[in-house]
C-alpha cells in the first residue's frame, strides 16, 4: 500500500510553471514527489488543481508549438523528430490518422457474397 500524500493548494501554481516551461506531467509528478496516478487521483478529487493541471497541459503544448517555430528555419532542425514528439506528446491535436470507411452499393450496409466459379478442363 503507497504512502498516502498530503495535498497542498499551492501545487496549483507549480503545475502552471512547470507547464510554462513545456513539461509533461511526468516531470510535474517528479517535480511534486509523487506519482502520476497520485497527481491525477488529485485532479478528480480537487477542482481546483483539475483546473491548473487542464491549463498546465494547454501551456505545455502552447510551449512545444512555439519552441518549434522558433526553430523550424534553423540549420539542424529535424522536422520530422519534432513531429513525432508533437503526436506522442499530444495526439488529439497531432497524431496523424487515416480512416477508411466501406460501404456496399449506394452507401448501404455491405453484403457479403460466396462466389463458387467452375472451372472446366477444355481436355475433357
Amino acid at each position: 500500500m503507497a504512502r498516502p500524500t498530503d495535498y497542498d493548494p499551492s501545487f496549483c501554481e507549480r503545475v502552471l510553471e512547470l507547464g510554462r516551461k513545456g513539461k509533461s506531467i511526468t516531470v510535474m509528478a517528479a517535480e511534486l514527489n509523487v506519482c502520476r496516478d497520485t497527481i491525477y487521483e488529485w485532479a478528480r478529487v480537487h477542482p481546483e488543481f483539475s483546473d491548473a493541471l487542464t491549463r498546465a497541459k494547454t501551456l505545455a503544448q502552447a510551449w512545444w508549438e512555439d519552441t518549434g517555430q522558433a526553430a523550424m528555419f534553423m540549420p539542424g532542425f529535424n522536422g520530422s523528430v519534432w513531429s513525432r514528439s508533437m503526436a506522442a506528446r499530444f495526439p488529439e491535436e497531432w497524431r496523424e490518422s487515416t480512416k477508411t470507411e466501406l460501404t456496399g452499393k449506394d452507401g448501404g450496409a455491405m453484403v457479403v457474397e460466396s462466389i463458387t466459379r467452375r472451372v472446366v478442363d477444355p481436355k475433357a
